[in-house]
């Protein structure tokens, strides 16, 4: 428990994350001091109950630094997504960036958070655990849906979660889009909910659609996509962690996925019971293993 009126940092990107974290960090007694980025950050986090708000652009580290350290915070944490395409082309660095992104040997997120967080570190601020409020929010291992997942969707996984062990070491991305053992999508920097679109799509093409009608043959692959969504290999649960919201599953059901794999108490459903509600409605199967 945090002494009273103890200051926690909050650098907030887009969705509701930070919302997630600002309200159980006040529940807890943080007095708390919100670095909205201005290309991310949703403004309803103005009307959230914050000590206060400061507003950075992409890039500006020192600022951050600055105002954490004059507002005696000494504790962070980082919620909410920062698009990678944000990162790495529409950044302006200030002096303390740029020489932190000159230094990567990989252009990846984990490299430049982790790299923050080294200076941050440095300057007296502990970036902790994105989750360490939130742990009831975390996947629970096992199905968690009405509907297990069928003989085919079991081998969905198993196939999914191959590639995308693969593909997570390398840091692109975290989620794949399997048919009849089949990877038809991975993700790379458009997010988890554009490369369950993109795999609808694919389906559709294969099966011959347009417009809304089927023409030509069929595609041999069945429709059902399973989507497969994990952590990093030693995931460093204080950025980048996996997050699934009730827009995910919408999104699913109208790409024609009938199945989630997650890694159990590394992915975060944002909309907690909500979440498995709308699977449930969807028929979808969701299970975290792990």
């Amino acid at each position: 428990m945090p002494v009273q009126n103890e200051k926690l940092g909050l650098i907030a990107g887009n969705g509701k994350f930070p919302f997630l974290v600002l309200e159980a960090a006040r529940a807890e007694g943080f007095e708390v001091l919100v670095a909205a980025i201005k290309e991310e950050t949703f403004p309803e986090i103005e009307s959230q109950g914050a000590a206060a708000v400061h507003w950075f652009s992409l890039g500006e580290l020192s600022r951050l630094i600055e105002t954490f350290q004059r507002a005696g915070v000494r504790r962070a944490i980082m919620a909410g997504q920062v698009r990678h395409k944000q990162i790495f082309s529409s950044i302006r660095p200030d002096w303390r960036l740029a020489k932190i992104l000159f230094s990567l040997t990989m252009r990846n997120t984990d490299s430049l958070l982790g790299a923050i967080a080294k200076v941050l570190a440095e300057e007296g601020i502990t970036l902790e655990s994105s989750t360490s409020l939130l742990e009831p929010l975390l996947a629970k291992s096992g199905v968690v849906t009405k509907r297990e997942p069928n003989e085919q969707e079991r081998k969905n996984i198993e196939c999914g979660r191959g590639v995308a062990r693969d593909l997570a070491q390398h840091d692109i991305g975290q989620t794949v889009v399997i048919a009849e053992s089949a990877c038809v999508a991975v993700e790379a920097m458009e997010g988890t909910d554009a490369t369950i679109e993109r795999a609808g799509q694919i389906m559709r093409s294969l099966n011959g659609e347009r417009d809304g009608d089927r023409a030509g043959d069929a595609s041999t692959l069945s429709r059902a996509l399973t989507v497969v969504k994990i952590a990093k290999p030693n995931q460093d649960m204080r950025f980048d962690v996996p997050v699934i919201g009730v827009k995910t599953i919408e999104v699913m059901r109208a790409a024609g996925a009938t199945c989630l794999a997650l890694d159990a108490g590394k992915c975060l459903l944002l909309d907690g019971q909500r979440v498995i509600d709308a699977a449930n409605a969807a028929g979808i199967a969701m299970v975290a293993e792990g």
